[in-house]
């Protein structure tokens, strides 16, 4: 125990040491004045090619192909093989490795879903842009009245939330339900992009039956499947220790099956955290665990999506398709850890399951009836408030801003 002890201080002692060169290097690179062709992005601090940042970069190269030379992602050095041989295409640079220093430190504009540590500073020339990543239900920045990440005071967490968000020159918004919030819980008081998330744009050019069909096919092995989606949000208090977290299904895969039909399969969308840790012993071949496909395509090919208080609820309200909300623990999330900005029970667009029998019935109305009868003005209504701003063109105009701003 003692050595183990040793070597955490060692291992500790080491990082200081290697962060204060860092900011040395920084400090000293964000002198030279900032490339304006030169664009660094970043989606969920390196874990992957994704969301907002994706789609933005996808279209910034498909109208400035010269782009492809002079944009970077940057991605956590475990990760770097993986996804340089998944994206073969794109410049991949290891998170501060010396490249991603000079490269951060002179950037025209950084394009980031998440946020970076407050002890990076940013060249006076760049602009960030900031994309985030979901429309708000539960609290965020200083709207949450105790922050559960382990190892995290709530006070600190406040004040690295707002020091960020003072650097964030552009934040995007989906709604404007959202801008008020990112308004008030970041302390944002610069530029807002009110276009909506580039991610759904895909949502708007690609929902075609041709599409979702080859789409089945590749992700769940049959394009005549039908295609229900378990995406359960985040909780933040569901560790073991820092650094580790458990996940279990809080329903059961034989008692699910029973409720559906023979050519339902079961896709499950967890945490990246958690994805290796999801017992689905005797039914691999009805049940998919995918966690680092790009989301939007699993929104293409869900038929039913069965969520909880994850943002993805607003994202799938884009294609106006059924949506149950499995809250089995709505007591302990709404009132205790995280809190809501809305009524949860009187705006969600789909029936609320909070019992495993429950959750039954609902599938076995869904089977019988391909959706829920009574909830369609309820899901018209929640797509017009949280989906307003949405139209497929919201990368565009982010590219848009992009290129003005190099000129």
């Amino acid at each position: 125990m003692k050595l183990t002890g040793l070597k955490n201080q060692v291992i500790k002692g080491l990082k200081i040491v290697i962060r204060y060169g860092l900011i040395v290097l920084n400090d000293g690179f964000i002198c030279i004045p900032a490339k304006k062709d030169l664009i660094m992005f970043e989606s969920f601090n390196g874990n992957d090619i994704n969301d907002n940042p994706a789609a933005i970069y996808r279209q910034l190269v498909a109208e400035q192909p010269e782009f492809q030379t002079s944009a970077y992602f940057g991605v956590k050095p475990r990760r770097y093989r993986e996804l340089h041989a998944k994206y073969p295409d794109i410049q991949l640079v290891k998170r501060f490795s010396f490249k991603w220093v000079w490269l951060m430190a002179h950037a025209g504009f950084w394009v980031l879903n998440s946020r970076l540590p407050n002890w990076w500073r940013k060249n006076k020339g760049t602009v960030y842009i900031q994309t985030w990543h979901g429309t708000p239900l539960k609290h965020l920045g200083v709207d949450i009245e105790h922050v559960a990440i382990p190892g995290t005071q709530t006070a600190d967490y406040y004040c690295q939330f707002i020091r960020e968000a003072a650097r964030w020159d552009y934040l995007i918004a989906p709604n404007d339900y959202s801008k008020q919030i990112f308004r008030s819980a970041f302390q944002f008081h610069n530029q807002f992009l009110d276009i909506g998330y580039p991610r759904n744009d895909v949502l708007y050019h690609e929902n075609n039956s041709a599409v979702i069909r080859l789409l089945k096919q590749r992700l769940v092995g049959s394009s005549d499947a039908t295609v229900i989606t378990y995406a359960p949000t985040w909780r933040d208090d569901d560790a073991i220790k820092t650094g580790q977290y458990h996940f279990e299904l809080p329903f059961d895969l034989h008692r699910f099956f029973e409720q559906v039909s023979a050519e339902t399969i079961l896709v499950l969308r967890p945490h990246y955290l958690v994805k290796d840790h999801i017992d689905i012993t005797g039914f691999e071949d009805r049940v998919k665990i995918i966690a680092d496909e790009d989301i939007a395509n699993l929104y293409l090919i869900t038929d039913l999506l069965v969520t909880d208080y994850s943002s993805v609820m607003f994202d799938f309200a884009n294609l106006n398709r059924p949506m149950l909300f499995y809250a089995y623990d709505l007591e302990h999330y709404r009132d205790q850890l995280r809190g809501f900005y809305f009524d949860y029970q009187a705006e969600i667009p789909g029936p609320l399951a909070t019992t495993e029998a429950e959750l039954d019935g609902y599938l076995k109305q869904f089977t019988q009836q391909g959706g829920f009868s009574g909830y369609q003005s309820q899901l018209a209504g929640f797509n017009q408030k949280y989906c307003e701003w949405e139209d497929g063109s919201a990368s565009t105009k982010v590219v848009q801003v992009i290129i003005g701003g190099k000129k």
